[in-house]
């Protein structure tokens, strides 16, 4: 058991990682408390389900935005400048969320101007902590880096929403947003503390256009990160089919709301549980090997659920699913930061950060389209079948990335 506990490594080496993992935690809860307020607040604002599915649709977009911009300033200027900066900019719209909510009418146009530009620092900041870690911890750590960060995030979405409804019911919507801007006040000061991180620009850094151009080449080139992309884009599309889960709890499996709800909850629990028992994946020899395994599992077990009946069999096989996900996220991050050039790691971490966010909106789309057409069940089956059979392809197709290995100085050119 202890060798497949969180391993807690990074925290006890590193007092720079020690700072970026708190100021992370600390953000992390009062954003998942916005999240909640923004559409509750839209909704009482116009009653139209559509209007909150337009202001996540424009946080969404400029976030995507933000994400390829932040890459390419993460490979230009002093990556803790740039986190101090996106999360200053962060505390200042949660600031105007809450001045605009404590106002006799509050503005919806107000609402959405925050949230595009919330999406977009967001982006920025997200990239540059990416690009960040890896001057943090040792090389052999970045595993257990990436599951500490993937666990923060686990624990502030099964928490943080419960905690924004108790305070939307309570003291409402601007206590809220004045929280998530008080915690990210913390996260600047705590951030104060990270050491500078200058980083050299790389030949096309200026011009981001040909910069975006540059870092695709080498991604794509480079069989190790060009795997992991793959990876990341067929779990995303192909094996995250939440649009199709209502028709899957209500028709399928015979429940309710109730049973939809667990359904949703399911991958977060298991995600949290692939997290929490980690330990093993900055030890393993084959990281690259077990990145696919992840990947198939997820594809796999996804298919299964599609195929259960029963609601305790769909719950499990909706875990493992959820476990393969944050097992693959936690291996595609160390490869990608182990593999990578530091001049390149803001513009490769954007590629995957987009990937990460574009893909399972896609794929929610794909997957309510084939359920029109052919049934909640059988696209889900085909979905998770065909997420399976391609991370199988792409392993077989890019050998370097079953060879990849951590504790190995990474080769120049792509292996």
């Amino acid at each position: 058991m202890p060798g497949l506990m969180l391993d807690l490594g990074p925290l006890r080496s590193s007092r720079a990682f020690r700072v970026l993992f708190t100021s992370r935690v600390v953000a992390l809860m009062g954003v998942s408390l916005t999240l909640v307020a923004l559409s509750v607040q839209v909704y009482r604002l116009t009653g139209s389900s559509l209007a909150v599915g337009t202001v996540n649709a424009v946080a969404g977009t400029t976030l995507v935005a933000g994400t390829l911009v932040g890459g390419v300033l993460s490979d230009r200027l002093e990556r803790r400048v740039l986190l101090l900066a996106a999360r200053g900019a962060a505390a200042g719209v949660f600031a105007a969320l809450a001045l605009n909510a404590l106002a006799d009418r509050p503005s919806v146009l107000a609402v959405y101007a925050c949230a595009a530009v919330l999406g977009a620092v967001d982006g920025v900041g997200e990239t540059a902590l990416v690009a960040v870690t890896p001057a943090l911890v040792r090389p052999d750590q970045l595993a257990a880096a990436g599951a500490l960060t993937a666990i923060t995030t686990q624990v502030s979405t099964m928490l943080g929403p419960s905690a924004a409804g108790l305070i939307v019911a309570g003291p409402g919507v601007a206590a809220c947003y004045a929280a998530t801007c008080a915690a990210t006040a913390v996260q600047v000061v705590l951030m104060l503390a990270l050491p500078r991180l200058p980083v050299a620009a790389g030949e096309d850094a200026g011009r981001p256009l040909s910069a975006l151009r540059e870092a695709w080449r080498f991604a794509r080139r480079h069989r190790v990160i060009a795997g992991l992309l793959l990876v990341e884009l067929c779990g995303g599309l192909l094996a995250l089919p939440y649009a199709v889960f209502p028709a899957m709890g209500e028709r399928v499996l015979l429940g309710d709301a109730r049973t939809v709800g667990l359904l949703y909850s399911a991958p977060a629990v298991g995600a949290f549980l692939g997290a929490l028992f980690s330990g093993w994946a900055g030890r393993i020899r084959r990281p690259g090997l077990a990145l696919v395994a992840a990947g198939a599992v997820w594809g796999a077990a996804m298919a299964g659920f599609g195929a259960s009946r029963d609601l305790a069999a769909a719950l499990v096989l909706l875990g493992l699913a959820g476990m393969g996900m944050i097992i693959a996220e936690i291996l595609q991050r160390a490869l990608m930061q182990r593999y990578t050039p530091s001049v390149l790691l803001g513009r490769v971490s954007s590629f995957w950060l987009v990937l990460a966010t574009a893909g399972p909106a896609a794929g929610g789309a794909l997957a309510g389209a084939l359920a029109q057409a052919v049934g909640p069940s059988a696209a889900v089956i085909a979905g998770g079948s065909a997420c399976a059979v391609a991370v199988a392809a792409i392993a077989l197709l890019l050998p370097g990335l079953r060879s990849a290995d951590l504790s190995k100085a990474p080769p120049g050119d792509a292996p």
